[in-house]
């Protein structure tokens, strides 16, 4: 064997190839799961808000004889307290005996 031989390249992809493709896949997954675990968590405040509206609404109409005016009342009086960076909650009164229509919407990052 000669020391200036040349070995013929083959075309099956290299060991290197390999592991970068492997890492990419990889990294995607956990991406994917970082998304999916924050839209889930999303969900479960948006859940844990409602609740917490419906039973702040709900004990200030048993204690005092009327729904709250809104929102702020609520806040000040009976510790509502939530992230109105990532909520937008729409109070609307109907009248002072009728529970008022509640809506919480997610806000856009």
């Amino acid at each position: 064997m000669s020391r200036f031989q040349y070995k013929k390249q083959s075309n099956k992809p290299s060991g290197f190839l390999l592991s970068v493709c492997v890492f990419l896949a990889v990294i995607l997954l956990f991406i994917g799961g970082l998304s999916s675990l924050s839209d889930s968590t999303m969900r479960r405040q948006k859940e844990s808000l409602e609740n917490a509206i419906t039973r702040s609404v709900t004990y200030c109409y048993t204690v005092e004889g009327v729904y709250p005016e809104n929102l702020d009342y609520l806040k000040d009086n009976y510790g509502l307290i939530y992230d109105e960076d990532a909520f937008y909650v729409d109070y609307r009164i109907m009248g002072a005996n009728i529970l008022p229509d509640i809506t919480i919407i997610e806000k856009e990052d």
